[in-house]
């Protein structure tokens, strides 16, 4: 058995992220009475909102912006582009949100049922994620997958992002690893594939929407985590 441990991305990975975020902003669009306000739609509001997310989820990724920049800024643009400036209500929007998101537990299909079959095999999981701490360990403890992992790495306990390589060489050390014995399983391919590439490990890059395209050709690509079982 070639791999040893188990490291697992977790937005849009094994949790659901925009399914989730979608719920949580639908909410919000409809307590804060967003129509009443000059947003025409929830459909439009979520449009100019994923726009800026994206955006400024880039910089953050890219060292431009802090944290809080990031989740200030969001809601601050999407709110402006409808001609709206209030700041309190921005703060309303972007403390409730983060509040509300990591209570949601909509999960990619098999992520589960995947989880439980590693687990069977005494595979060590780990989870390597950019995401803020406090947060993501709120979503996997909501959709019920925390008890499933050893370690659990974030960009602030490891003073690093992906796809850095000292993320992952902090994350091996952490789960007492190696990197030849070790394999990566995410979404993204400039953030999880390049990332455990050049630290060393081998990939699985989900996706079932974006094709593997481009230099980089991942260990494996799947479009089901189903498709894990068969791997590991």
């Amino acid at each position: 058995m070639k791999y040893k441990h188990i490291f697992f991305d977790l937005d849009h990975t094994l949790w659901d992220f925009e399914t989730n975020a979608y719920l949580v902003l639908e909410q919000l669009y409809h307590a804060h009475n967003l129509e009443g306000r000059g947003v025409p739609s929830f459909k439009e509001f979520h449009k100019v909102y994923m726009v800026h997310n994206d955006k400024l989820w880039d910089r953050f990724r890219k060292g431009f912006i802090t944290r809080n920049d990031l989740r200030s800024k969001r809601f601050r643009l999407t709110l402006l582009d409808f001609k709206i400036g209030d700041e309190k209500l921005c703060e309303a929007l972007g403390t409730q949100f983060l509040e509300e998101l990591p209570t949601q537990t909509a999960l990619f299909p098999h992520a589960k049922e995947v989880l439980e079959y590693l687990a069977a095999k005494n595979y060590p999981i780990h989870m390597i994620t950019n995401g803020f701490e406090e947060t993501q360990l709120r979503k996997m403890k909501s959709s019920g997958i925390d008890h499933f992992f050893t370690h659990v790495i974030t960009s602030e306990s490891a003073g690093s992002l992906k796809p850095y390589r000292e993320i992952f060489d902090y994350a091996i050390t952490k789960a007492d690893a190696t990197a030849d014995s070790s394999i990566m399983i995410g979404d993204a391919l400039d953030i999880d594939i390049i990332g455990a590439f050049n630290a060393g490990i081998d990939q699985v890059y989900f996706n079932p929407l974006v094709p593997a395209t481009g230099e980089l050709k991942p260990t494996y690509v799947i479009n089901s985590l189903h498709e894990l079982t068969t791997i590991l």
